[in-house]
């Protein structure tokens, strides 16, 4: 299974958010730090902040902060909210897409194989991704004792 550019530059920005706690991040900030495009960083904090994981500041001193806590925040949950398809191939919702579909096992296994995919991603939170703070901080140079955040929930 391949995932999209967008869910990988939503775990990304989250990551960064989750590791600079209250103090706001930018799509500038994210984009070079991580060599990414801006356009397609301002797409995906723009949907991570209508499904409630980011809180976007306006203004010119404006971004964005996580509106709840790493802990709180699930991989697998952030990856069905930011992939629009997790099928494998065609046959898995596409009635008659193949010949062989109603007697296919390949079908049952795939749909299976996304299955643990996602189970295994359930049992990792954000705060489990940003453990290493300090070397990911140094490594993104940024301050490894950012302000401490407290979200609603």
């Amino acid at each position: 299974m391949r995932l999209t550019l967008h869910a990988d530059y939503s775990l990304r920005v989250l990551m960064h958010a989750g590791l600079k706690g209250a103090e706001l991040s930018t799509i500038s900030e994210i984009a070079e730090r991580f060599d990414i495009s801006r356009s397609h960083l301002m797409k995906v904090v723009h949907h991570l902040g209508q499904l409630g994981y980011l809180e976007t500041v306006q203004g010119k001193k404006g971004g964005f902060r996580l509106l709840r806590r790493p802990q709180q925040i699930n991989v697998g949950t952030v990856i069905r909210d930011t992939e629009q398809e997790l099928d494998v191939i065609g046959c898995m919702n596409q009635p008659g897409y193949c010949r062989i579909q109603p007697a296919c096992i390949l079908r049952r296994a795939l749909h299976d194989a996304t299955n643990a995919f996602l189970a295994s991603l359930d049992q990792y939170t954000l705060e489990d991704l940003i453990r290493p703070k300090r070397a990911l901080a140094r490594l993104l140079d940024l301050d490894p004792d950012p302000p401490s955040s407290t979200p609603p929930n």
